[in-house]
């Protein structure tokens, strides 16, 4: 059973960036696809960043972060990163990590195992 444990969240101005980072233990992410979500209060958890296994299928950006996020990740650390750069107020929220089998997820249903979650803030 995979582990997941997100960190780098915190408060920040707009404008701003950060570095998510998720630590996994127990599989290895290299045969997933990764993804961040993130749910803002009162919201449905929304998927903004998914990286296939497949080097075939394009990284998913959705449109209100495409252009300032970025989705990688290290295999050798067995370590997904979101870089998140020119933060808006509307990005708070909290940031999650999930893996899935699927080559091509889009969907939040798509994922299966998640972390805790980190805490985004982002002030104006």
């Amino acid at each position: 059973q995979v582990q997941l444990v997100e960190s780098g969240g915190g408060l920040v101005q707009a404008g701003g960036s950060l570095r998510l980072s998720c630590a996994a233990s127990g599989r290895t992410l290299r045969s997933y696809s990764m993804g961040w979500l993130r749910q803002a209060p009162g919201k449905e958890r929304e998927l903004v960043a998914a990286l296939s296994w497949s080097t075939t299928v394009s990284t998913y950006y959705s449109d209100s972060v495409k252009g300032r996020f970025g989705i990688s990740r290290d295999n050798a650390k067995n370590t997904v990163y979101l870089e998140m750069k020119n933060l808006k107020p509307e990005d708070t929220a909290v940031y999650y990590c999930a893996i899935s089998s699927s080559a091509s997820p889009r969907a939040t249903t798509a994922f299966g195992s998640w972390g805790q979650g980190t805490q985004v803030t982002v002030s104006s």
